[in-house]
């Protein structure tokens, strides 16, 4: 599969952020790729579908979509009339950016597993945020010696603001979000799903115990460290099914289970169909 990977932007400026419109990004049908950024698309006008890992999403007018790096998709839209605007950005911007390195987890509808990875929003708020990302590009084309501090804060209050709004719109609770080591777990299963399908591994690798992991992931996402990773291992095989050819037995394998039928048993237990049912649903 084809990953796109982040170019330091044409503003002359070393930053590992950028603001897009549909004049910079080809949406013409490519198949299915990736890319090594996260992407925050304003739609103004849209009509067509989103393929985004196992969600399919109608666009239409104030559309806005949340993808993060790695995340499979493919574009299926009406070019003649599109508008979109789309903020893009390395981790590592953010890391240079905020102290705070697991900002990205704190943010609701980055590494969502459960809710969908869109919201709609009205004329108004479109201007709102679109307006930003003008300020946003206009600081990095014509870059001055205070131009990294009006980013940063334009884009911390971007970020916040649809954090915000997403929380409203999908009902969820914007909690305290002072547990690290929920936010940690979350940091190394993106790392270590792959290889590590334990809680004792994360706790082992965090420095504590299964039982103050539990705890803190509980108090932050009222959800079980147990249940957090299997939902994380259920997306991960789910989209080796949709989105490689590798048999079932080869992801088995890749993913360290024991034996097949192990992870058959596991996904019919999560989702109540096979991994053949899954893939049959999900092509029609």
């Amino acid at each position: 599969m084809k990953t796109i990977k982040f170019h330091k932007t044409e503003c002359g400026v070393d930053f590992l952020l950028n603001v897009l419109t549909e004049k910079d990004i080809d949406y013409t049908d490519r198949g299915t790729f990736n890319t090594d950024y996260f992407e925050v698309l304003f739609f103004k006008k849209a009509q067509g579908t989103l393929i985004l890992n196992q969600q399919e999403i109608e666009l239409s007018d104030g559309s806005v979509i949340f993808i993060s790096p790695f995340q499979h998709r493919n574009w299926k839209l009406e070019l003649n009339d599109l508008q979109v605007t789309t903020l893009i950005f390395q981790e590592a911007f953010l890391n240079d950016f905020f102290a705070d390195k697991l900002f990205t987890y704190r943010l609701l509808y980055f590494y969502q597993l459960v809710h969908p990875l869109q919201m709609n929003i009205d004329k108004d708020e479109m201007l709102k945020y679109c307006n930003l990302l003008t300020e946003i590009k206009t600081e990095l084309l014509n870059s001055k010696t205070d131009s990294v501090h009006i980013i940063r804060s334009l884009l911390y209050y971007l970020l916040q603001t649809l954090n915000r709004r997403y929380s409203q719109q999908h009902e969820l609770s914007l909690r305290n979000t002072q547990h690290n080591f929920a936010f940690l777990f979350k940091n190394l299963m993106e790392i270590h799903i792959r290889e590590k399908q334990r809680i004792a591994d994360y706790a082992e690798m965090l420095g504590i115990s299964r039982i103050s992991l539990n705890k803190a992931v509980k108090a932050q996402f009222n959800s079980t460290a147990t249940q957090l990773l299997k939902q994380r291992l259920l997306f991960e095989i789910q989209n080796s099914l949709l989105h490689s050819n590798k048999t079932i037995n080869e992801i088995a394998y890749e993913l360290n289970f024991p034996e097949p039928n192990h992870l058959m048993r596991f996904f019919k237990t999560q989702t109540s169909h096979t991994p053949t049912e899954f893939i049959k649903s999900m092509k029609k």
